[in-house]
């Protein structure tokens, strides 16, 4: 069984995404360069992350897709110019080429394990360098849905404790959910993909209990929509901690069931919501 490393959010103006983010009361981490041609900031918790993703200055330089290479580049720049919002959903992972053999014997990814290294930026100023394997999976039944796992070389070098001391109090990502016209369809590669056994939700959905953390899928209304990752939940210590942080900010939000909820059209296509520790 696996657990959430990370969601990526695909924006196009970084720095507008990140600002937004620092009002709802999160602490972002410094711009960050792939030697691909994308660009993040993070917003690390203690175990799990937010990226926050865009094409860079040198997006000339993403590859396609090619048999047996999944293109991250490649698929963060198709998904930009359609929408915004949850693009692709991270797990951990231990040895990424043995996931990538895996996902290839289980027919949901037959593409060879991605290396990269990249420099960092710790919270003093002073570079550092990070690691990654990642290992793709793929859903044919959801294109536009993202899933691979993800293998830290330099975990020392990557999680600091100073970047997860968070103004409203965040503490982890609790629950990823995929919002699809018939949830019964990602059943198969879902149970492949987390390594979980699925249970039955309300509604027609399904659930997916990770070592850490959950993944939903919800049914939509629209039959004709492609199924999208829509909505990411972040644990907290105290809810009343979030409201404060979004009324100084002057940022609407609404309240339901012990949470506090933000609108898809507030926050770069996604719907997220704070839940109680």
């Amino acid at each position: 069984m696996r657990h959430i490393d990370h969601i990526v959010v695909a924006v196009r103006d970084l720095d507008q995404a990140a600002d937004l983010y620092r009002r709802l009361g999160f602490k972002v981490g410094p711009r960050n360069q792939h030697p691909w041609g994308t660009e993040n900031r993070l917003i690390q918790f203690a175990g799990s992350f937010i990226e926050l993703l865009t094409l860079g200055a040198a997006a000339e330089l993403i590859v396609p897709h090619r048999p047996r290479q999944f293109s991250f580049g490649a698929f963060v720049r198709d998904f930009v110019r359609q929408r915004e919002g949850v693009a692709m959903l991270a797990l951990r992972s231990e040895d990424a080429t043995s996931d990538a053999a895996q996902f290839a014997a289980e027919g949901i990814g037959d593409f060879d394990p991605f290396s990269f290294k990249r420099n960092a930026k710790r919270p003093d100023g002073s570079l550092t360098e990070v690691g990654f394997t990642l290992a793709f999976a793929t859903d044919p039944a959801a294109p536009d849905a993202g899933f691979f796992v993800c293998q830290q070389h330099y975990p020392e070098n990557f999680w600091n404790t100073e970047f997860q001391q968070h103004p409203n109090g965040a503490e982890e990502i609790a629950t990823v959910t995929l919002a699809a016209p018939d949830p019964r369809a990602h059943e198969g590669f879902l149970a492949k993909f987390t390594g979980a056994e699925k249970q039955l939700a309300p509604h027609g959905g399904l659930r997916f209990a990770l070592e850490r953390g959950r993944l939903e899928v919800v049914s939509t209304a629209d039959r004709h929509r492609l199924p999208l990752l829509t909505s990411v939940s972040v644990r907290v210590r105290d809810l009343g901690i979030v409201a404060r942080c979004l009324e100084a900010e002057g940022v609407p939000f609404a309240t339901s069931e012990e949470r506090i909820l933000l609108a898809p059209r507030d926050l770069f296509g996604v719907e997220l919501q704070f839940e109680a520790r």
